[in-house]
């Protein structure tokens, strides 16, 4: 059976398909049912008009045999795979189908062709894709039809490259999951806000609370000894005065660490705390420390300083200053009379910088060591040593400003050792 010869009978079933559907519609009619309506057909004619209906129909056209082989092709078709007519008749029908797919779609094709052959489209659900002669592949769709005719049973198969449309629902896949991140980043700030609006609350409320509690006592001794003062009048009373007098700047001193330490935790919350690196010698750094702070230490108590490595470092003194500064009040304030405090620095060729500062105090549980640097956390066994529970939360957090991580490590009753560990080499 010649290509020519398949066309014409495939022109002709059409033909009179349509011709079968007008004599149904003629029949039925109630308009008059006694009048039939004569077609002069023109064969010819109608050849041609289905042949310009095929070659410039706004989508691909494909009729295949049984086995699969392309019998023909429309104009639109050609264009859409970019091979000949020439090239393409005679081809199996995988041709036109990525590599990937060939095996499973002859398997597809030969079901098809079966006894329940009928008008489906191809792949529900799945996406499909046509490969033309220069190797690009593009996304179809993909309409079958099956034709029968003496010589066998043959498909048409309708091909529409849906390449725009996959861009447009790509593109609007795009921004879907892009407005979806923006929602879902936008979420997260206004969780992370309130979050932090929470938290500043609590803060506002811890802080009252402490500040009653905390600003009581040396505010009490500061009214009572004002008062003292008032009733000394005589010359040999001055003593007594002296006394007082540092009683009130003992209390003042105390409620501007409190005012401090309360500063300094807020400016942590918003972000406000400049590091400021300088290069300055670290073990004349420590033992002036040591000696501005001598006033507070207990009778006997003595500090054993020993560094090891270059002594000159690269960090922000400011805060290096307050943390040292806390940590060794706390070691003299928890340790008895007649201590020693060891402090301990170690310089590694100017990358890494240990600090060391030991006590043997009063020790922490080990139920207490998990909550060390959280705001306003106090040990039980310290309930009756004046405090606020923010040194350590500062300690930590200007440590961490630094690049530098904090550890403690104590047993109740043996002392405590704290230990930070900053990377010189990220500071700048």
């Amino acid at each position: 059976m010649t290509v020519v010869t398949l066309w014409d009978d495939c022109i002709h079933f059409l033909m009179v398909a349509v011709w079968e559907y007008c004599i149904q519609l003629i029949q039925v009619s109630y308009i008059y049912p006694w009048k039939m309506l004569f077609f002069d057909v023109n064969y010819n004619n109608q050849t041609r008009e289905f042949k310009a209906l095929f070659n410039n129909a706004a989508i691909g056209i494909i009729m295949t045999n049984n086995n699969g082989e392309i019998i023909t092709i429309n104009d639109f078709g050609i264009k859409q795979f970019g091979y000949s007519s020439e090239e393409l008749i005679g081809q199996k029908i995988e041709i036109l189908i990525p590599r990937r797919f060939r095996e499973t779609h002859i398997g597809h094709r030969d079901r098809y062709h079966g006894k329940n052959a009928h008008s489906r489209p191809m792949g529900v659900g799945m996406d499909l894709f046509a490969v033309k002669k220069d190797g690009t592949e593009f996304p179809v769709e993909v309409s079958l039809s099956p034709y029968m005719t003496e010589e066998g049973q043959y498909a048409i198969a309708f091909i529409s490259d849906i390449s725009i449309r996959k861009e447009s629902e790509n593109a609007l896949l795009q921004l879907n999951a892009e407005l979806e991140e923006k929602v879902k980043q936008r979420t997260q700030s206004l969780s992370e806000a309130l979050e932090k609006e929470k938290e500043l609350n609590e803060l506002k409320s811890r802080f009252v609370s402490m500040a009653s509690h905390e600003f009581r006592t040396p505010l009490s001794t500061v009214l009572s000894s004002a008062y003292l003062l008032s009733k000394y009048h005589n010359t040999d009373e001055q003593p007594k005065r002296d006394k007082h007098i540092q009683r009130v700047i003992s209390s003042v001193n105390m409620l501007n660490d409190i005012l401090n330490d309360f500063l300094s935790v807020g400016k942590i919350e918003e972000g406000r705390i400049q590091i400021r690196y300088s290069d300055f010698n670290l073990p004349q750094f420590i033992n002036e420390l040591t000696s501005e702070m001598q006033p507070i230490f207990k009778n006997g108590q003595h500090v054993s300083y020993k560094h090891t490595g270059p002594e000159v470092i690269h960090l922000d003194s400011t805060l290096l200053k307050h943390i040292v500064m806390n940590l060794l009040s706390n070691a003299v304030k928890f340790s008895p009379e007649g201590s020693t405090i060891e402090i301990v620095t170690v310089n590694e060729e100017n990358k890494t910088l240990l600090l060391s500062i030991k006590d043997s105090g009063i020790g922490i549980s080990k139920e207490d060591q998990e909550h060390l640097f959280e705001r306003f956390f106090r040990g039980a066994n310290v309930t009756n040593i004046q405090g606020t529970g923010l040194g350590l939360h500062i300690v930590a957090k200007y440590t961490e400003l630094m690049n530098g991580v904090i550890s403690g490590k104590s047993d109740l009753g043996e002392g405590t050792t704290f230990t930070i560990n900053f990377n010189l080499a990220h500071n700048e």
